[in-house]
């Protein structure tokens, strides 16, 4: 199965939950990761239960904080 991950054609065994693909991606921080699904940023709650698919766009998202005061 091909998905795109940040852009790029990454091809996965097999149907996997978000929570399983943040591990197969050796995501790192994976707590401190948004993710977004086909254009749809996904609440933490859910990375259990949905399922990433054959042709899914995902983006990982790291939100920084910084700068002066």
């Amino acid at each position: 199965m091909t998905v795109q991950i940040n852009g790029e054609a990454t091809e996965l065994g097999s149907e996997m939950t978000v929570t399983e693909l943040l591990a197969d991606q050796k995501v790192k921080m994976p707590d401190m990761v948004s993710v977004e699904l086909n254009g749809e940023i996904l609440d933490r709650s859910v990375f259990e239960g949905t399922v990433i698919k054959d042709g899914d766009s995902i983006e990982f998202l790291y939100f920084m904080g910084g700068g002066r005061a």
